[in-house]
């Protein structure tokens, strides 16, 4: 996908994909991640979802990536944190304690930038991906992460009546990508109340361990 489709949704303030409360399904179903406070949780192409701020007030330390930097200006800013800003390879890093966040193209993020995660939050990135690039992801994501556990929500609903994103990830799709290195969970399977954009559609919630 052309990286001006998010950048431009960005500056035109088309964020309809930014929630207004932490993902409910993040909520209940972090503790099977069986993290310890302090670990440091990994979320790609994260936007400013509310979600960081929900992780750090609940003594974890997150890192991310994400395309747009307006995006984590506006992340930053609405913490209420003024970050440290340096380079990092292809990317730009805006730091402060507890959080790490990498703008520019995730694939140019390495092992050695992003430092050791205890565990990956894929609310938005598989699902954001066209089917072309989720493979190449999927491995990128293994490789940078030491195959961390993954928390991740995908949707499935009929792909010829809506084009996404998000797109519609089922089952057999997340093990062909995962199954090789994971055991797979299904934690919750469940209605999206409205819909995709009036499309019928469910919500997954994965627990990929290795």
């Amino acid at each position: 996908m052309d990286p001006d489709f998010w950048l431009q949704k960005w500056e035109k303030n088309e964020i309809g994909f930014h929630g207004r409360e932490a993902n409910p399904l993040l909520v209940k179903h972090v503790d099977a991640l069986s993290l310890q406070k302090g670990s440091r949780v990994f979320l790609p192409l994260c936007g400013k979802t509310l979600d960081i701020a929900w992780l750090l007030a609940h003594g974890y330390r997150v890192a991310g990536a994400e395309l747009s930097e307006m995006a984590i200006e506006q992340l930053f800013e609405e913490l209420g944190v003024k970050p440290n800003i340096s380079e990092a390879g292809k990317l730009k890093h805006f730091g402060e304690k507890n959080i790490d966040m990498f703008v520019g193209d995730i694939f140019d993020l390495t092992e050695a930038a992003l430092g050791p995660v205890d565990a990956i939050y894929d609310r938005a990135a598989l699902v954001a991906l066209p089917e072309e690039m989720r493979g190449n992801y999927a491995r990128h994501l293994m490789n940078m992460t030491n195959k961390a556990a993954q928390l991740l929500i995908c949707f499935e609903y009929d792909q010829s009546v809506m084009t996404g994103p998000p797109f519609s990830i089922g089952s057999e799709e997340v093990a062909r990508h995962y199954g090789g290195n994971y055991e797979l969970s299904l934690l919750e399977r469940s209605d999206v109340a409205g819909g995709l954009k009036g499309c019928p559609a469910k919500e997954s919630v994965w627990l990929l361990r290795n």
